[in-house]
């Protein structure tokens, strides 16, 4: 019965937004590949693909960043990836400084501890703000990512970061490969900062970006990760929220094709590598009434892990994806992210 009234109100939730807009299917060869001009873009495409599975530390490479700069809670700095609208080249990250611990026996007192905080798709400036309040007030100091086209990083006549999951296979492809690069650019200025220990926190798209960004940067000490799937074109293809998405792309790619063509920015593809890193503390968090990232989906990414020897911790939320954020099911989601943040970092 539970099940029955959370899934309909998921069903609710996802038709609340009437400014989704239907892009038309390009290939985007020019996003992932060099010297596109006379080739097949969907030769194009694929290999791309190919060779970033293979070689997915330079895929996902972070170059040293130069010009980060704070000014009050706000740090910028030029994303390693270069995009062609100016205002998604720059990266912004809000930190909220850890506050000074409290009685002689606080959790963690003496050691400087950090977190990188991935929302989710089409989160607004305040999303994941309270949660990121509530690390800082437990003595964990968090840095919130925007996303690529995201807020600030949104080009003009946009109402919703469109571009970064979209019918543009290779657009997409560029998108998740420069938020994992941004992550790691995060994390890379917290260990710069003196922060003896860094995790990573994401949700939804964040958590696949977060994910990533854990996979191929071993500076990371643990990760949180909220709503989980394996393959982000499965995501695309059943789930309620990319609908319009799909509408662009399907009669074009099928499902299959669709997610060789995305296996670079889906954690599938590199949950065997975990087995050969050092052991870093995770926990997975699903729904168990989730239409967006279907539960099934989510069972096949953790059966993933778990074949590969690595230890993970698994929280199913009685809810859905919509409903996680809403109450008494974000209290509970907020507590199984920090609990397990202070017990790990």
């Amino acid at each position: 019965m539970l099940g029955n009234i959370i899934r309909a109100q998921e069903r609710r939730r996802a038709t609340r937004d009437t400014n989704r807009v239907v892009l038309p299917f390009e290939w985007g060869a020019e996003f992932v590949a060099q010297d596109v001009n006379g080739r097949d873009p969907r030769a194009a495409v694929f290999d791309a693909a190919r060779r970033a599975v293979a070689h997915s530390e330079e895929f996902y490479a972070l170059e040293p960043v130069k010009d980060y700069r704070l000014d009050g809670d706000r740090l910028t700095w030029t994303s390693a990836v270069r995009t062609p609208y100016p205002e998604n080249n720059t990266a912004h990250a809000r930190l909220f400084p850890a506050q000074p611990p409290r009685g002689p026996r606080a959790q963690g007192e003496g050691r400087r501890r950090a977190v990188v905080v991935n929302p989710q798709w089409n989160a607004d400036s305040e999303s994941h703000v309270a949660l990121c309040r509530l690390l800082a007030r437990l003595g964990i100091t968090a840095l919130r990512l925007t996303l690529p086209y995201h807020e600030a990083r949104r080009p003009a006549g946009f109402q919703r970061a469109e571009y970064m999951v979209s019918p543009n296979v290779g657009r997409t492809l560029q998108a998740l490969r420069q938020a994992v690069i941004d992550t790691r650019a995060a994390v890379a200025w917290l260990d710069a900062e003196g922060y003896e220990r860094v995790g990573v926190m994401g949700t939804s798209i964040g958590s696949c970006t977060a994910f990533l960004a854990l996979v191929h940067d071993e500076r990371i000490d643990a990760g949180v990760f909220n709503h989980v799937s394996g393959y982000v074109a499965d995501v695309v293809w059943r789930g309620i929220s990319t609908r319009h998405v799909r509408a662009g792309i399907e009669g074009a790619l099928t499902v299959e094709e669709l997610r060789e063509a995305w296996l670079p920015i889906s954690p599938m593809s590199y949950v065997g590598r975990l087995a050969s890193l050092r052991r870093r503390p995770m926990r997975f968090i699903a729904a168990r009434h989730d239409l967006t990232f279907p539960a099934d989906l989510s069972h096949e990414v953790i059966a993933g892990v778990r074949a590969a020897g690595v230890p993970v911790n698994v929280s199913w939320l009685p809810c859905g994806h919509y409903t996680s954020g809403e109450r008494p099911w974000v209290y509970l989601d907020a507590w199984k992210i920090v609990s397990f943040l202070r017990k790990n970092l």
